[in-house]
């Protein structure tokens, strides 16, 4: 008899770190009044930081997360939630 075989994925543990610092972004944009979509968006289109405010440190956060991986962690959520 053999035992199930565990799956493990790196990608879990890496996308709950980033949908973590994505939400401490989003909420810090929305306490500053900033609609949080258009200004993810428009970091993660042009890479520019000046879209994400400085408040509670967001900036810093957003930038520790490469965009190739925010944008792969994304479309995973995404299509396969």
């Amino acid at each position: 008899m053999s035992d199930p075989t565990a799956v493990f994925s790196i990608y879990d543990e890496r996308d709950r770190e980033i949908r973590a610092v994505v939400q401490e972004v989003y909420d810090a944009l929305k306490e500053k009044g900033y609609n949080p979509i258009n200004q993810l968006v428009g970091y993660i289109l042009s890479e520019d930081p000046t879209y994400i405010t400085t408040y509670k440190n967001a900036r810093s956060l957003i930038r520790k997360v490469d965009r190739d991986d925010l944008l792969q962690a994304l479309v995973r959520n995404y299509v396969d939630p």
